[in-house]
């Protein structure tokens, strides 16, 4: 296989074409998700509680990219539905951390798994070369996201 040459316009390529891909793939892998009942939204900031932890109003809020109003909308919308629950920080009494329940965790857990196999679907009819080929591509982009090989998977990250 000839080697790909690395210079700046093509290092830009490169990246617009990841960019592009992975954008459609997510959106393709994301079609599972309407069956999980929440708007995107609700769903985006299920999913950072329940794989950042227990944290506070504004760091999610942050994370989302979003007013801390709009975001205690959202998380009292979740309270509501029993998928998150407020409560003190040990660390500062005045202060409220927003908690997945086992409830929003095993929602979480079960759209994750739905677009595992939405994808895996889609992997089935590749070649075995080219599953090869992805199954090196995800360490190096894992390696590229910050994560270490493999984690995402042991992990069970978003």
């Amino acid at each position: 296989m000839p080697r790909a040459s690395c210079t700046p316009d093509t290092l830009e390529q490169l990246a617009d074409r990841l960019h592009s891909a992975s954008l459609h793939l997510l959106r393709r892998v994301r079609r599972q998700d309407a069956a999980a009942g929440l708007g995107p939204a609700r769903l985006c900031a299920l999913s950072v509680v329940v794989f950042s932890g227990p944290l506070r109003i504004s760091s999610l809020a942050d994370a989302e990219q979003v007013r801390v109003p709009t975001m205690t909308t959202i998380v009292a919308a979740l309270e509501r539905a029993g998928l998150v629950v407020r409560e003190r920080d040990p660390a500062d009494a005045r202060a409220v951390l927003v908690r997945a329940t086992p409830r929003g965790q095993a929602l979480m857990a079960e759209g994750r798994a739905r677009r595992v196999a939405a994808l895996a679907r889609a992997l089935r009819a590749l070649s075995a070369r080219d599953r090869h080929v992805l199954a090196r591509a995800a360490v190096v982009l894992e390696r590229l996201s910050g994560q270490p090989a493999g984690r995402a998977a042991a992990r069970g990250s978003r």
